[in-house]
């Protein structure tokens, strides 16, 4: 598989942003999230994705989210499914009952750039992970998306844990009411320390004629 110079530049930038906003935000929570980067290995593609959230200070009501996705087929002359996704936001806490309202951009490879205004809502415990994320676009298409990340850790004894994630996104253009992009993924494994694997599934929709396509394989992922 030959990665583009373009993927290269656009993963090497959003490396560096997270880099530089590192040792702002690294120390601000104790202990810190960690920063979960998977690969799946499909019959089609490549997927990877990492996510970074941190709170600016251990006290402050800022907190910054990024998501790093990036998807490239093995075979160069097949097109759909290459994609780049980088939204970043910066969410300001409403309550303690884990909602927040955010201002951010998404840097997208089909799209283009967009900055957005929405809204947060996050859950976790040590055996559940909810993210949800309500985000309206500030460009022409007026687009509205819908993302959610859902996981369920349960342990199975003192040293393995069965992983399990949901992980949806739906992206509507509402200037015309036409289906700009949209997934559904799936990934079931288990769980050792920092390191989880098994069995994944990507279900994707391209543009207002839902062209499909789905990439199934092994996943590997590292909490860091």
């Amino acid at each position: 598989m030959r990665i583009s110079l373009k993927t290269s530049l656009s993963f090497l930038l959003f490396f560096n942003v997270l880099f530089l906003c590192s040792p702002f935000l690294v120390k601000a929570q104790s202990p810190n999230p960690p920063i979960p980067v998977e690969l799946l290995f499909g019959h089609q593609r490549l997927d990877f994705q990492l996510v970074f959230k941190r709170n600016f200070t251990p006290t402050s009501k800022f907190s910054l989210l990024a998501i790093g996705v990036f998807s490239e087929n093995y075979d160069q002359n097949d097109q759909l499914g290459n994609s780049i996704v980088l939204p970043f936001q910066v969410n300001y806490a409403l309550g303690k009952k884990g909602f927040a309202a955010s201002v951010g951009a998404e840097a997208n490879s089909v799209a283009g750039f967009s900055t957005t205004l929405g809204a947060q809502h996050v859950f976790s415990n040590r055996k559940f992970l909810a993210l949800t994320v309500v985000s309206f676009f500030l460009n022409e298409d007026q687009n509205f998306k819908l993302f959610g990340l859902y996981e369920f850790k349960p342990a199975i004894n003192e040293t393995w844990t069965f992983y399990s994630r949901l992980q949806f996104m739906y992206n509507q253009n509402m200037s015309e009411s036409l289906h700009s992009r949209s997934f559904l993924y799936t990934r079931a494994g288990l769980k050792k320390g920092p390191m989880a694997f098994g069995l994944g599934a990507s279900f994707d929709q391209y543009g207002p004629a839902k062209k499909a396509k789905q990439n199934f394989g092994v996943f590997t992922k590292w909490d860091f």
